[in-house]
């Protein structure tokens, strides 16, 4: 079949062209949207899943209901090398230029301006690569004490502020937010937690690994009350069955049932894996309809596309030691526990102890529960027992 009309879409965030098994969650963000307008309180949302279940698609496609709602919308992306600041000047000082824009009225868009101009002053000395022209006097005594968690939530209030002058709301939507540091993730909290008490519309869309209850949680112990944390996991046979028959279907071509069958058993329904066999299979069919020998044909070359793609990228970042720790623990049965996993390396917990904390700050495992340890990559396990098959774990 033609390659060009393939309706499969691998890649990071790109949005699969039948969005299934996520229902609940954007009805929830519906809600929120729609609430918020309104001026009637309602908690804003930090999605939370493994690698590959498709978080980043539902922040883009939660972005683009909320500009279908009229709000002015904020999207980063938080990583391991950037501060908060630095994410965010840039887009809000766009958002607040696009306020004053739409209508030249009012003062609270010009004090928000001013205001922001404050909170870069007060960061030059700690971060010096933020620099934005920004031609406006700096409204001395706000957001400018240099400390986060006064500064950001006072940042938020005179955006909020400025946004309900005009009639409009604002949605800020942070991508991959576990990467945040500790006083960051903080500081966004208090600021949503001012919004809550002054009903400003603000609202918060983040996402992140299943760490971030607990993230939240440990830094203020009131954010359970100010966010609800849906978790979205792998789809159901039924699921995967729709994200892979209804493309096809509307191009006039079907999957056998066996064939549907088979690509659920290895995905284990995580959608990005998912994409990527839907995408191969489609390739390689001649015609409709794509039968099981087809995917039988595939599995050698999705097997390597995802070791390349999905996994090594991962693989390739970590040191030798942790990419020995990640090798134990793929050798262990779940739940694995930290101390099985020492006892794996002829090591102590004690000495594994940073080797831990560094693969949780990287985003490669996670704890959901005390003791235990987790691959935040789907099946990343089978490949670390590919990637090392000569590793010896005890």
């Amino acid at each position: 079949m033609n390659p060009i009309d393939n309706p499969f879409a691998p890649g990071a965030g790109s949005p699969p062209p039948e969005l299934v098994g996520r229902d609940s969650v954007l009805e929830q963000a519906h809600i929120l949207l729609a609430r918020i307008k309104r001026k009637r309180p309602e908690r804003s949302i930090i999605i939370n899943g493994l690698r590959g279940v498709g978080k980043t698609v539902l922040a883009g496609e939660i972005n683009r209901m909320a500009l279908a709602e009229g709000y002015q919308t904020v999207f980063v992306e938080a990583s391991e090398e950037k501060a908060l600041a630095s994410l965010i000047c840039h887009p809000l000082r766009q958002l607040l230029f696009e306020l004053d824009r739409l209508a030249r009225v009012g003062n609270k868009v010009k004090r928000a301006l001013a205001v922001l101009r404050s909170f870069i002053g007060s960061l030059k000395i700690s971060a010096g690569d933020i620099s934005i022209g920004l031609d406006i006097e700096p409204a001395m005594g706000t957001a400018d004490s240099g400390d986060i968690e006064v500064d950001i939530p006072a940042l938020f209030v005179a955006i909020a502020e400025a946004a309900e002058e005009h009639n409009t709301a604002v949605a800020i939507i942070i991508d991959e937010i576990q990467y945040l540091a500790s006083k960051e993730l903080g500081a966004i909290i208090m600021a949503m937690h001012q919004m809550q008490q002054r009903q400003l519309p603000l609202v918060l869309i983040a996402t992140g690994l299943p760490t971030l209850p607990g993230l939240a949680g440990k830094s203020k112990t009131y954010s359970e009350r100010l966010f609800s944390f849906p978790n979205v996991g792998a789809l159901s046979e039924d699921e995967v069955c729709r994200a892979l028959q209804e493309p096809v279907r509307e191009a006039g071509m079907i999957f056998n049932i066996d064939a549907l069958q088979a690509i659920y058993q290895m995905t284990q329904g995580y959608p990005y894996f998912v994409q990527e066999w839907g995408y191969q299979a489609w390739n390689r069919a001649d015609s409709s309809p794509i039968t099981l020998d087809v995917i039988h044909e595939i599995t050698p070359e999705v097997g390597l596309r995802l070791d390349a793609n999905f996994f090594r990228v991962r693989f390739d970042r970590l040191s030798n030691t942790e990419k020995t720790f990640l090798r134990a623990m793929a050798g262990l049965p779940s739940p694995r526990r930290t101390g099985q996993i020492a006892s794996a390396m002829n090591s102590t917990l004690n000495s594994t102890t940073t080797l831990r904390a560094n693969l949780i700050r990287k985003g490669m495992i996670f704890s959901p529960r005390y003791g235990e340890l987790e691959f935040s990559v789907p099946l990343f396990d089978d490949f670390m027992c590919r990637a090392m098959p000569d590793t010896l774990v005890h």
